[in-house]
């Protein structure tokens, strides 16, 4: 169970561009929580391309973001968006670190989620996200299915909002009555909806979403927390008894019943 829920919703949209102004007010708007991933070091409205479509994509100046993101996660996108597998350990290190710290600094939080730039990524990559003191990463390889995360620094999300299939995983999710927990992840950039003209299909997702009593909204960050909470349980050798020994309280399906695990105690079952 999902924080006493049998689902959980999640997004993640990297690059920290002007478009995230219109997605979080939608966010806030419909009640549901994200992650955006920044670039410390090309954080500016300066910071400027043109998408082939010929849309021209800022970033947004550093004044006012933890105000905007106030509510949802920042997690490291890496210094200047560099492609991690094409350069040494030593340059890997420094743009996770130094994005890591300049948005700490900024945020005044600990950051330990990030978004692999292009997606893209590799042993040694992932060893040094890791040392570097990164919990989890996203990737952009789909599942297009709700299965837990396996393995925390190569997270891959159920879809990117783009995909064709998008509006049918979305039903599907919503209309799963599954005994397991289930989770909806979708990726993107804020600024595709400009390029392809098409807001409303995020806010046709938000409002099937809104106000659902079987969902849990909730940001990267505390998907993972949860899952790790969910895996410290100590159950005793009977499976009469169960202890908590996270600061999260958990919910277990046992004998046909959703019970709460409260943080720190102890719970017959």
């Amino acid at each position: 169970m999902w924080n006493g829920k049998k689902k959980a919703v999640t997004f993640s949209y990297d690059d920290g561009v002007t478009q995230d102004r219109r997605l979080v007010e939608m966010m806030n708007t419909y009640g549901v929580k994200g992650t955006f991933n920044l670039n410390s070091g090309m954080q500016s409205y300066a910071n400027v391309w043109e998408h082939p479509k010929g849309l021209l994509i800022h970033r947004m100046n550093t004044e006012g973001l933890k105000e905007l993101y106030q509510g949802h996660e920042i997690a490291a996108h890496c210094l200047t968006h560099a492609d991690l597998p094409k350069y040494d350990e030593e340059t890997i290190r420094n743009e996770i670190l130094e994005d890591k710290k300049n948005l700490e600094e900024r945020f005044g939080q600990p950051v330990v989620g990030m978004a692999y730039p292009f997606g893209t990524y590799n042993d040694t990559v992932v060893d040094i996200a890791r040392a570097c003191g990164i919990r989890y990463s996203r990737t952009v390889e789909r599942t297009g299915n709700f299965g837990l995360p396996e393995e925390p620094l190569t997270l891959k999300p159920t879809c990117h909002h783009n995909d064709a299939d998008v509006t049918d995983l979305i039903d599907r999710f919503l209309a799963s009555d599954s005994e397991e927990p289930q989770l909806f992840y979708l990726w993107g950039h804020s600024y595709e909806f400009d390029e392809n003209k098409n807001w409303n299909v995020i806010e046709n997702f938000f409002k099937k979403l809104e106000k659902r009593d079987d969902i849990w909204y909730a940001s990267n960050i505390e998907i993972y927390n949860y899952i790790r909470a969910y895996e410290s349980l100590d159950f005793s050798l009977e499976m009469n008894y169960v202890s908590n020994p996270s600061a999260i309280d958990v919910w277990i399906l046992a004998k046909g019943k959703n019970i709460k695990v409260p943080r720190g105690k102890t719970v017959k079952i």
